[in-house]
């Protein structure tokens, strides 16, 4: 906590910042610190909340727009199933910060994730999300189920055939593409750099290959290595460090008859600018050249349509939208059939095996499936997968950008903080630095009293240092699905 007397904490360090419509409300409580307070009511309900069906609504404790969650006065520590604690000390404090009026039932949905039931406020989200119920059990029965190598004949392969396929299709209606088309791997970064191989073998001196300077590095330094292994041209496309915009008109300057890919990001992990991609595909495609779109900050917070975005690949990670740590290519398949990877001699010719390097997660896969059942149920209702997805996800943008709303509000009103990024269209991630402070130093001091907000460049690091912030970069905090007003609101005190 900035500039708070770590003395005024509970003795277990963990705050809670309350708003009462405006009101200022000036005091510390300690609630239930005392020994022999696990059990009780609150954690009956709790387990309960827990265990209920997704299309359920629960538990009036976690309706309580104030509280911390999993904090209740009849128990200090409120035990879930996966052994997490809730803390209970609470620190009341003012805000004036607009609220966020939404039908979007953010509790129900932060029901199903056992790590918030420890009490802390995650903003680290961008990193890796956390995960719902749903997701874990669908690992865990996955590997209990008995799983074996992909075949036709035994009931173990024939159920890991099943959840391959399963996973295909989820992740085609998440993307809008053919499954045929997806290809899964261990990251995002590692299927960017096997694709950067296989697409350098066409390329040579005289070729160009254009990245910006706005990307993660892992759709900037696989494309620099593979055109430099064969002689290609890197032309890098600058953005606007005051506002952090990406022009299309700054992509197409570089553009010309020998370029060959250009690769960007449908949305900054570090600033959230969302660049007009549509427009980019279009300057691209006119050029003759090929469109990779990095996805992976985008696909967790909007509806996304490969299609209509123009791109012909393009890469996301399930672990940023609640699911499983892996990687996820896409493009029509018509596409693939023309990339001849290096592989070995017996794995499967077809697409899109040839490009799966090994054996497959399965495990993984029949949690992304499950990740995506999830978000598509977000906000309950009839229809197909993917239409169910376009309900929840514009759900889910209208409930992070009213908290990125609220979030820029209060930082705003704070002294010597610098928001960095003001781009037209952004995803509800917010950069900030605190004056006379090292971003490390900010995140410590927020880590200490329950806030998760990391520092870092977070491997943007060209993204960083054009905006004057070094490799030490700043304090990012990411917005999800299970963000809720009173995260937004102690995130504030502590920084008061």
């Amino acid at each position: 906590m900035l500039g708070l007397d770590h003395g005024h904490l509970g003795p277990r360090g963990v705050v809670e910042d309350r708003v009462r419509g405006g009101q200022v409300v000036e005091e510390v409580q300690q609630v239930g610190a005392g020994p022999g307070a696990r059990g009780g009511p609150a954690a009956g309900r709790v387990l309960a909340d827990l265990q209920a069906p997704l299309g359920e609504v629960h538990a009036q404790r976690l309706h309580r727009p104030l509280a911390v969650r999993g904090a209740d006065p009849e128990s200090s520590l409120t035990p879930c199933p996966h052994g997490a604690h809730s803390t209970q000390d609470t620190r009341v404090v003012v805000s004036t910060y607009p609220a966020v009026v939404s039908t979007y039932d953010v509790a129900r949905v932060r029901s199903r994730f056992p790590a918030l039931a420890g009490g802390t406020a995650h903003f680290d989200g961008p990193g890796g999300s956390q995960v719902p119920l749903e997701v874990a059990d669908a690992v865990h029965a996955a590997m209990v189920a008995g799983l074996t190598n992909r075949g036709s004949v035994t009931a173990a392969e024939l159920r890991v055939e099943a959840v391959v396929s399963a996973a295909r299709r989820a992740v085609a209606d998440l993307l809008a593409v053919d499954p045929v088309g997806v290809v899964f791997g261990r990251s995002m970064t590692q299927l960017t750099y096997d694709l950067s191989r296989v697409l350098a073998k066409s390329w040579g001196p005289g070729d160009e290959v254009v990245v910006t300077r706005l990307d993660h590095d892992s759709n900037i330094r696989p494309w620099v290595q593979a055109a430099g292994a064969v002689g290609a041209t890197v032309r890098r496309v600058d953005f606007d460090p005051a506002t952090g915009e990406l022009p299309t008109s700054a992509v197409e300057a570089v553009l010309s008859p020998r370029t060959r890919l250009v690769a960007v990001t449908a949305a900054s992990n570090l600033l959230g600018t969302r660049p007009d991609v549509p427009a980019i595909a279009e300057a691209v495609h006119a050029a003759g050249a090929l469109l990779f779109v990095d996805g992976v900050h985008h696909t967790p917070h909007a509806l996304v349509d490969v299609g209509a975005m123009g791109a012909d690949f393009h890469a996301c990670s399930p672990y940023k939208f609640l699911g499983p740590h892996l990687g996820v290519l896409a493009a029509a398949p018509a596409l693939l059939e023309t990339l001849r990877p290096d592989k070995l001699l017996p794995s499967s010719d077809a697409v899109p095996e040839r490009f799966e390097l090994g054996t497959l997660p399965y495990e993984a896969l029949a949690g992304t499936t499950a990740a995506v059942d999830f978000l598509a149920g977000l906000v309950p209702g009839a229809g197909t997968r993917r239409e169910r997805l376009a309900v929840s996800m514009a759900a889910v943008d209208a409930h992070e950008t009213a908290l990125r709303d609220r979030l820029e509000a209060g930082l705003r009103a704070l002294p010597g903080i610098t928001l960095h990024g003001t781009a037209a269209r952004r995803t509800p991630t917010v950069l900030f630095s605190v004056a006379g402070k090292a971003p490390r130093e900010v995140s410590e001091l927020l880590a200490a009293v329950g806030v998760n907000a990391p520092s870092g460049n977070f491997y943007a690091l060209e993204c960083a240092r054009h905006l004057g912030l070094g490799d030490a970069g700043a304090v990012r905090a990411g917005i999800a699905p299970y963000t809720d007003e009173s995260d937004v609101d102690r995130l504030l005190a502590a920084l008061a």
